[in-house]
């Protein structure tokens, strides 16, 4: 079964977060969504966003101060910088809060599947005998991103997938499960599911800092 895009569901989905029902051979592993708080600080960078503009609002009073100004003069200093910061602070967050709300990735016996895009829902599906590794990026809290390596040639536009995709790796984009909550046992999950499937045994893994890293095949490991 190859890599597929799917298309388009605006209006109807059959099965929540699937282009069609499941058939009676397949059943869910898992599935869920990106948790929003997570998302906006891993893939949306909302914390160093936030820092860049309190430093620059601290800078502009430094430098006002520097100048002798007096209380109206240090409001004056910063009469753009806040409204500014505020302004792609809550635009930040609400993108993050809208792609949490429509990105659904489901795990099957059989295949990983992606609901993505936030105008235009576009699903993508994974087969499981196509995925080579999974990458666990360990965040707070227990969640973290799993990233899926895909064999062959086939590959997904890096565009499309964004966020739900590996930073860097534009040449071939790998699919990511981004800020999910309880991580290593999803990873667990989707290990079995792919030993199951392919009737070939995971490779062991090994814990390295914040991730875990295993051996060629397929493997369960954070970068």
């Amino acid at each position: 079964m190859p890599i597929e895009n799917l298309g388009h569901e605006h209006e109807f989905e059959p099965q929540y977060g699937l282009p069609e029902r499941l058939p009676p051979n397949e059943y869910l592993v898992w599935q869920g969504s990106p948790d929003v708080g997570m998302l906006a600080t891993s893939a949306f960078h909302i914390r160093k966003l936030a820092i860049y503009f309190v430093g620059l609002a601290v800078l502009c009073v430094w430098l006002a101060v520097q100048k002798g100004a007096d209380v109206m003069g240090l409001v004056d200093a910063v009469k753009w910088v806040l409204p500014l910061g505020i302004i792609t602070l809550l635009t930040v967050w609400w993108l993050a809060y809208m792609t949490a709300r429509t990105t659904v990735y489901t795990i099957t016996n059989r295949r990983v599947v992606l609901r993505v895009g936030i105008v235009l829902t576009v699903t993508f599906n994974l087969p499981l005998p196509q995925i080579a590794s999974a990458d666990i990026r360990k965040l707070d809290d227990g969640f973290g991103d799993i990233t899926l390596a895909l064999k062959g040639a086939d590959r997904i536009a890096w565009i499309h997938l964004w966020p739900s995709v590996r930073a860097w790796r534009i040449r071939k984009p790998e699919p990511t499960l981004r800020a999910i909550p309880d991580a290593q046992a999803v990873a667990a999950k989707l290990r079995d599911a792919w030993t199951h499937n392919t009737g070939m045994a995971a490779n062991a893994t090994t814990e390295q800092g914040n991730s875990t890293r295993g051996v060629p095949g397929f493997q369960v490991s954070p970068t």
